[in-house]
């Protein structure tokens, strides 16, 4: 990381992004949260190939994001990494859901 100021973090690699992304997300409401998001979009996303319903894929950002936000609005009370860091924050979540299905991070 090259700076320290919280709104002007730099990370030169998802490695380094990673271990802030985890202290975003310190509060277990809010992991679960992402969790359900992320597990919905994935049922979505599912769904709507097999359907063929394609204009249901508009609601994908809604129910990601849209979980995602209420846990850090109402539980974590930050704001989401993804404002600063949108690619590492889409890959985190994905990787955070990961860690808790293995228990590397409790639910």
């Amino acid at each position: 990381m090259t700076t320290t100021n919280k709104d002007l973090q730099h990370f030169n690699s998802f490695a380094e992004f990673y271990p802030f992304y985890l202290a975003e997300h310190r509060n277990t409401t809010c992991r679960r949260l992402h969790f359900i998001g992320s597990t919905l979009v994935l049922a979505l996303l599912i769904s709507v190939i097999a359907s063929q319903l394609w204009a249901l894929l508009w609601l994908i950002p809604v129910i990601g994001y849209g979980f995602a936000w209420i846990g850090h609005f109402f539980f974590e009370h930050n704001k989401p990494a993804t404002f600063k860091h949108p690619l590492y924050s889409f890959i985190g979540d994905w990787v955070m859901a990961k860690d808790m299905l293995i228990g590397k991070i409790p639910f």
